[in-house]
This record gives structure tokens, C-alpha cells and sequence, in this order.
């Protein structure tokens, strides 16, 4: 297949949804911008385990067609990234174990594709390299594949028609142009806490941001980043659930500089754990993935598993036991399988945990129904480099990790990702390719858009601030709308998950756990820590309880 250019024809960084549906639009083969188609469209809490391959587990034909159910310590509800990692840490101690997948994939929304010398993303698109993500690509075997960004690569905010870089050190504080010197000073002085005192309540990030670093430091900074992380509306999010380490700092410090200075001192006072000898040392802050994508975890944590992931296994019902436990139901291709497990661990969507759940407990169920998943789009296309507007280049190449943009610049677009400047061997020689983010909390319009459209509105867009005004139309790569893409924790969001755990446990529900990005976090990174600590609950529960 050739791809096919368009001249002669009259998103940032990540966010991590772990088991979202099948987008309704996918686009993986390179076509022309005028024909596309018309139509609507760790700290690992104690766990260090090696990943080991256990003996395969197969469910004997008994269990197939109702027979007698085949007996787990654990069932694994969902091959997203997080269920996919729960079952990686726990299989080395718990290899009886089973993790289902209604659809024929796993991994969730990570979606890599290469084609034609060209490698991208259509889901999530990086990591940031903690040790938990470390820890579980090296005990993947995935070691020699890792590939981190430069860390000194820039980011950039457009801001008034210009791309301004974003300070990465404390040393950039004073000479930045993204925010005036009064906006500086406001920032300057609230973060040693002079400003405000909390309101007692819940607050949002747009209200705790503005409280305590002023407008400036939302608008150009704040509410750009929300947009490319959670894709939404920081008049809604809680502060307290999408930015809780932030948060914690001034409610243990009096104030975020107080909380940092707290914080650090009670780490240089706690004796650190050796770290892994096998782990790599990143060089500041940047962003990682591997040689052929994010697609390569969860297709190595698959190929560990073997017989014991099931894809095409459709979950419609769960009855607790007589005996104690739980009794699975799964439509299958071979026909109706029957499971009996000690423990379940459900990492699907909320709104899908909802539906399983209700026989169960209707009021853990409504309280998972509450969570709202807005649509994204990810819009990936190629220019040749000579499109790129003269100053955005440096020694004639484009460089840094992105650019946001703020919804009060005149641009849809939430942001720009330089995937061929980001990681090595992403495009031919002499193309530069761009995956851009669109949709979100406050523009759920995007599912009315055909692909075409979704094209015209990104390239309009990059033509304001990186690509040349008269530039030859793009290539394009891939289009992808996730529906329900990246669950929102809005003011709330806290509570109306303990509500779900207490009701699941006043109706007697021990052993079974939620997982999954609206769980721990959305972003990739987070899913696999998350997948740790809820690996943590688990196996406790089974230590305690299964087999007293």
C-alpha cells in the first residue's frame, strides 16, 4: 500500500482510559484529506515479584454449555491495561487465575499502529516513567525496548497567536513570557500562602488554582493542562481527586510551598527502600514509551498469560455462591461457560461495572452510573518538514513534546503531540508527524463530525501557530473517536466511589474490588500503580479469608 499525498486535492500529552469501547471511527489506512469518507460518524506496595509464567489455566469442557463450574482464586474482569497488570503481579503468587475480555483484543484503548513508516498512537501515547511503570516493563521483559523523550525537549502553551514555552526548572521562573510579572508575583505569593484561606468545602481546579496562584496560572498553565490530560472542564473537576498530591500539599502544609518543604523533610526523615538495581535511571522529567509502541505491554503481559486471557468472553451475570464466592456467566464463542471464583476484580468501564453490578447491589450501581466518560478524537497527520513555519524549527528540525492550547485562544484543538520529534522511528525521513487531540468535556460535538471534518478543524488550527499558512494539505494517517473516552473526576468523584465500595460491602460483596482508570487515575502510568495497590487488596483478601 502507497500512501497517498494531498496536495493536488481542490492531543497532551496523555490521557490514559484503560478499557474504553471500540471507537466508532477508526481510520488506520492512509488516504487522501479530500475523500475521506462522508459519513457521521510506587511505590508497588510491597510487590517486587519478577513476572514468571505460570502454568496455563484452561477451563475444563465441563464448564462449557452450563456444566459445573470450573473453580478460581480470581477472575479478572476486563484486558485493559489495569486489568491486564493486576493479573501480571498477582500470577506469580495466585496463578489460578483468569482474566476475561469482552472484546478480541486486549489492551484496552492502547491502539498502536505501523504502517508505511509511519508508527502512532490512537490511544493513550506515552507514560511518565515511575518506578511501578518501570518495574512492570522490566518484569515484562520489555527492558531493552524502553524509549524515553529529551528530557530538555520543551513544551509550549499557545498564548495570544504565539507558542511559548512552558518553564521546566525553577531557573526558567523569572524569564518566561507565558505569564506577566504581576502574574508571576500573585503566583509567587500565594504558594507561600498569601492568599485565601480554603472555603471548607470541595473545591474545583479552576477554584483552588485561582485561590491560590491567581488567574494567570489557570488560564495560560492550568486549564490548558486539563484539557490534555482529563480532556475537561476544570470548573468541574475536583481538585482533590485529579490533582491530589498537589491538593495534599497545602492541606498538610498550610499552603503549597509549606506542604513541599513538609513533604520533603519527611522524606529525607524515612529510611528509602533500596531501589531496584534492574530498574533505568530517567534523566529529569520526560515521558516514555517502547520501540514499537504502547502497544508492546500489554501484548507481552498477554503472551504470559496464554490460555489463562480469554478475549471474545462476554460477562452477563454474577451470583454470589452458596458455597462462598462468586458464580461467573460468560458468552463465549465455544457457548456459555460457567466460573466459580473466590474473588473479582472488575477493571471495565464504570458505566459498564454499573450494568453487571445492579442484580448485586442497585445502590453501587447507581453510584457507578454517576461517572461521565466525554468523547476524543485523535487525529493523527503528516506534513513534510519544510511545512513547518521557519521559527518553530531549530537546527532545521522541529523539537520539544508538544503544545496545548487553551479554549480561549480561538482553537479547538485541545493539543499537539510531535510524535516523530517525541520517540525514534515514528515517520519516514523528511515527514513530521502530528497527533492531535480534539473533543472533551466541553465539546462533545465532535461525534456529529465526519472524519473530514475532523481533519479540516485540526489542520485550520495548526496553520495559526506551527504549520506554514500556504503548506500543502496533510497526510492522513489515522482518525479515531472514542465515544467514552476518559472518565471525569468532577467535585464528587471521591465520594461517589466510597458510596459504590460501602454499598457493595453492606451487601455482603467481600471479594469483590473495583479497578480502572476512574479508580486510580487516568493516566497511564497511574492505571499500572493502581493495577499494584488493587493487586495488593486482592491478594490480602485471599490471605485473610479464602483459605483460612
Amino acid at each position: 500500500m502507497t500512501t497517498t499525498p494531498i496536495a493536488n486535492h481542490p492531543n497532551i500529552f496523555t490521557h490514559q482510559s484503560s478499557s474504553s469501547p471500540l471507537a466508532f471511527l477508526n481510520r488506520t489506512s492512509f488516504i487522501p484529506f479530500s475523500s475521506i469518507s462522508k459519513r457521521n460518524s510506587v511505590n508497588c506496595n510491597g510487590w517486587r515479584t519478577r513476572c514468571s509464567v505460570a502454568k496455563d489455566y484452561t477451563v475444563p469442557s465441563s464448564a462449557v454449555d452450563g456444566g459445573p463450574a470450573a473453580e478460581l482464586d480470581c477472575v479478572i474482569v476486563g484486558a485493559g491495561i489495569s486489568g491486564l497488570c493486576i493479573a501480571q503481579v498477582m500470577s506469580a503468587n495466585y496463578p489460578n487465575l483468569m482474566v476475561t475480555e469482552a472484546r478480541d483484543r486486549a489492551g484496552g484503548n492502547i491502539t498502536t499502529v505501523e504502517r508505511d513508516g509511519y508508527l502512532w498512537e490512537e490511544g493513550p501515547n506515552s507514560f511518565q516513567p515511575s518506578d511501578p511503570m518501570l518495574t512492570m516493563a522490566v518484569d515484562c521483559g520489555l527492558k531493552d525496548d524502553l524509549v524515553l523523550g529529551d528530557p530538555n525537549a520543551p513544551r509550549f502553551v499557545l498564548w495570544k497567536g504565539k507558542l511559548r514555552p512552558v518553564p521546566s526548572k525553577l531557573t526558567d521562573l523569572p524569564f518566561f513570557d507565558l505569564m506577566s510579572i504581576p502574574g508571576k508575583l500573585r503566583a509567587g505569593f500565594g504558594a507561600i500562602g498569601l492568599r485565601p484561606s480554603p472555603p471548607g468545602h470541595e473545591e474545583s481546579v479552576e477554584q483552588f488554582v485561582r485561590r491560590n496562584l491567581g488567574g494567570e496560572v489557570f488560564e495560560r498553565l492550568i486549564e490548558p493542562f486539563c484539557s490534555g490530560v482529563y480532556a475537561g472542564d476544570p470548573s468541574k473537576l475536583s481538585m482533590k481527586a485529579a490533582f491530589g498530591k498537589v491538593w495534599k500539599l497545602e492541606e498538610t502544609g498550610g499552603s503549597i510551598i509549606g506542604g513541599t518543604f513538609k513533604a520533603i523533610k519527611e522524606r529525607s526523615s524515612t529510611p528509602k527502600a533500596p531501589r531496584d538495581p534492574r530498574l533505568p535511571k530517567p534523566k529529569g522529567q520526560t515521558v516514555g514509551s517502547f520501540r514499537k509502541g504502547l502497544r508492546m505491554l500489554p501484548d507481552a503481559i498477554s503472551a504470559r498469560l496464554g490460555s489463562k486471557l480469554k478475549l471474545s468472553w462476554k460477562l452477563s451475570s454474577i451470583t454470589k455462591s452458596e458455597k462462598g464466592g462468586y458464580h461467573l456467566t460468560y458468552e463465549t464463542p465455544e457457548g456459555v461457560v460457567s466460573l466459580q471464583s473466590r474473588s473479582i476484580v472488575m477493571t471495565v468501564p464504570s458505566y459498564v461495572a454499573s450494568n453487571i453490578l445492579r442484580p448485586l447491589s442497585v445502590a453501587a450501581a447507581d453510584a457507578l452510573s454517576n461517572f461521565y466518560y466525554p468523547p476524543v478524537g485523535a487525529v493523527t497527520i503528516s506534513y513534510p518538514q519544510e511545512a513547518i513555519r521557519d521559527e518553530r524549527l531549530v537546527d532545521g528540525e522541529l523539537k520539544g513534546f508538544g503544545q496545548l492550547h487553551p479554549r480561549t485562544q480561538g482553537v479547538e484543538t485541545l493539543g499537539t503531540i510531535y510524535s516523530s520529534s517525541l520517540f525514534p522511528n515514528r515517520a519516514p525521513k523528511g515527514r513530521v508527524l502530528l497527533l492531535n487531540y480534539i473533543g472533551g468535556a466541553k465539546n462533545p460535538e465532535i461525534l456529529s463530525k465526519t472524519e473530514s471534518q475532523l481533519v479540516e478543524v485540526v489542520d485550520r488550527d495548526l496553520r495559526k501557530m506551527l504549520i506554514k499558512p500556504k503548506a500543502q494539505d496533510p497526510l492522513v494517517v489515522g482518525v479515531r473517536v472514542w465515544p467514552q473516552a476518559i472518565p471525569q473526576f468532577l467535585v464528587g468523584h471521591l465520594d461517589t466511589l466510597s458510596t459504590a465500595k460501602a454499598a457493595m460491602n453492606d451487601n455482603g460483596l467481600e471479594g469483590l474490588f473495583l479497578g480502572g482508570n476512574y479508580v486510580s487515575g487516568v493516566a497511564l502510568g497511574r492505571c499500572v500503580e493502581g493495577a499494584y495497590e488493587v493487586a495488593s487488596e486482592v491478594t490480602g483478601f485471599l490471605s485473610r479469608y479464602a483459605y483460612k
